[in-house]
């Protein structure tokens, strides 16, 4: 009995065509899926029927469109009740499916706030990242970490704000070096009462909001006061507070006076590679920006790249109050109802043509055109070393996606294994991966045995979650930081899981440990050496590097949380809030052991239920 090939799949327009006679003329969201009914393609329509109707034609369309109806095997529809409903759908699928011809935003990191909480009576101002759920007045967003310490030192030069923790606020008995070079009033022990120190805090508030002229002259105001009254050492701190507002004054020359909150976005698009630059303006100040390089949908042209990335931007982000775009949408009054009902308010969105707007958006252009070109000045060096490593190292391709090893521990204690991952576009921090050593090998300070499973644990789960190796998240070469034993380690773990086809080499420090004499192991074969001077070797330490500096600070971040245990976390009941008040009461977890119940219930949050827990469970211990 012989077999006889299946016949291939229809594709193509004709197929597309078939679908109008079960359509109509409703809103909604169409896929359209390859042979393996891989979803290639994600889109939004006013009029389904109108929209399919354009693919079901069999020429006038762009090249990268007539790819797209070439794999085109069948496709699947949603309706919805209105055009808006069907672009907030769009882009759940789209985040969710990650469609090849679709653009893709693949940065979605949340940006930082400054956060005045309001919980305590003296409080205190500090960076924040995620939902808004904590009590307080939050300003942001800000485009980076280090914007948010740039501003909260402006904060603390100017309106003597404390920045320390409750527990820590607490537990002061003397003022801490922040009171001695100027940066904090030291509310903690009684230097500014409650009316005083809220004070300063109204003023932060109203310098965040763009009032630093009303700021300014309440200060003067107040050093007035105090000279005429000869308060000199109270006018001579205020003296201070305003030179240090002065300069932040000055600092924020940049800024603009007609645009009081707005996100300027500009896109720039080269080479098939696009760059997007977001500028956060808040209370007339730039609150830095942040470039973004969205996946541009093998072609996809300005408006629809751009509209794309504003839909997937403010999936889970507030829109300012206007939005200054370099170019214009396909549909800008869908996306500007779309940001308003996100908001809960109205959102202007356009693009502006002369004035200080206009401006804005030619300084974020420019941004995203240099941006662009350093990526892709990058990215062609990158993609020469990653062909001078296949050379190297008789690899049959350069390889897409480096996967590099190491482990870090003290004599076993707190082990971790750290992989970083590199390819054309650099370092990939957004996949880099922590291990905890599980078992016995972290404590027997057993090397090749963590590594053993840490590849172990990495590649069971990636067969188990990507068996056809259909994704991008399978490497095409490892590299191990050790020599032959970890190498033999690794190469029996990947025999044992039927994965054999993934090049494996690994680093190993030379004669005297020294920095470019490493050797460099494979299965199989003798070890080698590049010459010192090789872009190659170069390269390589750097992988090997950031690696080693990925899990020593894993380690330390385990080793920092191991320290800050103490026994009382073991005690049913006790949580954060408890063990705080227990520490701030008695400074340590041994006094607090030694306690009697009377002397616990004298703790806030202690109920004499929760003191006999504790006493039981500290005088019943082995």
């Amino acid at each position: 009995m012989t077999e006889t090939a299946s016949p291939p799949v229809p594709t193509g327009h004709e197929v597309i065509q078939a679908y109008l006679k079960t359509l109509d003329g409703s809103p909604g969201v169409y896929r359209m899926l390859d042979a393996q009914s891989q979803v290639l393609y994600v889109g939004k329509a006013r009029n389904l029927r109108m929209r399919v109707s354009n693919y079901a034609r069999p020429s006038g369309h762009s090249g990268r469109i007539a790819r797209m109806i070439r794999d085109t095997a069948s496709m699947m529809f949603l309706t919805t009740r209105t055009e808006t409903e069907a672009l907030l759908l769009e882009q759940n699928l789209i985040k969710q499916l990650k469609p090849r011809y679709n653009v893709l935003l693949r940065d979605d990191k949340s940006f930082p706030d400054i956060l005045i909480a309001k919980d305590h009576p003296f409080p205190m101002i500090r960076k924040h990242r995620g939902k808004r759920g904590k009590e307080g007045a939050y300003f942001g967003p800000f485009a980076s970490a280090g914007a948010v310490n740039r501003t909260l030192t402006q904060l603390q030069r100017v309106f003597l704000l404390r920045t320390c923790s409750d527990s820590v606020f607490e537990s002061r008995s003397r003022p801490c070096l922040l009171y001695q070079i100027k940066r904090c009033s030291a509310p903690c022990v009684g230097k500014v009462d409650a009316e005083e120190y809220n004070g300063l805090i109204a003023d932060a508030e109203q310098f965040l909001k763009g009032r630093t002229t009303r700021v300014q002259a309440d200060l003067a105001r107040e050093m007035a006061a105090a000279s005429d009254a000869m308060e000199f050492e109270r006018a001579a701190a205020l003296r201070d507070r305003i030179k240090a507002l002065t300069q932040v004054q000055q600092g924020q020359s940049i800024n603009p006076q007609g645009v009081t909150e707005a996100d300027v976005i500009a896109l720039h698009v080269e080479g098939g590679q696009a760059c997007v630059q977001v500028f956060f303006i808040r209370a007339n100040q730039s609150w830095g920006n942040r470039d973004f390089y969205p996946k541009t949908g093998a072609g996809a042209g300005e408006a629809e790249i751009l509209e794309a990335f504003l839909t997937q931007f403010y999936d889970d982000k507030e829109p300012a109050r206007l939005v200054l775009l370099s170019h214009e949408l396909e549909n800008p009054d869908l996306v500007a109802d779309m940001l308003s009902g996100r908001a809960g308010r109205r959102v202007a969105v356009g693009v502006p043509q002369r004035g200080e707007k206009a401006t804005l958006v030619e300084n974020a252009a420019r941004n995203a055109r240099e941006s662009l070109a350093r990526r892709m000045s990058e990215s062609a060096t990158q993609i020469r070393l990653l062909e001078g490593l296949a050379e190297a190292f008789a690899l049959d391709v350069p390889p897409r996606r480096i996967e590099v090893y190491d482990n870090s521990h003290i004599q076993g204690t707190n082990a971790v294994g750290g992989m970083i991952v590199a390819g054309a576009e650099g370092f990939l921090k957004g996949q880099y991966r922590k291990f905890n050593i599980k078992g016995e090998a972290g404590a027997n300070s057993d090397d090749f045995g963590m590594m053993r499973e840490v590849l172990t644990r990495r590649f069971e789960r990636l067969l188990k979650e990507d068996p056809d190796r259909e994704t991008e998240a399978w490497p095409d070469l490892l590299l191990i930081d050790g020599g032959a034993g970890q190498v033999s380690a690794v190469h029996e773990v990947m025999v044992g899981l039927g994965v054999e086809d993934i090049a494996m080499i690994g680093v190993a420090k030379g004669i005297d440990r020294d920095a470019g004499k490493e050797e460099f192991h494979r299965v199989g074969k003798p070890a080698f050496a590049l010459r010192r001077n090789d872009p190659v070797l170069y390269f390589v330490q750097r992988l090997r590097d950031e690696a080693h500096r990925w899990a020593i600070g894993a380690h330390r971040a385990k080793r920092a949380k191991a320290v800050s245990t103490t026994p009382l976390d073991e005690v049913p009941g006790i949580g954060a809030a408890r063990k705080r008040a227990l520490l701030a009461h008695f400074g340590s977890a041994k006094a607090v052991a030694r306690a009697g119940i009377n002397d616990l219930q004298a703790v806030e949050g202690i109920s004499a239920q929760m003191a006999q827990k504790l006493h039981d469970f500290f005088h019943t211990q082995s």
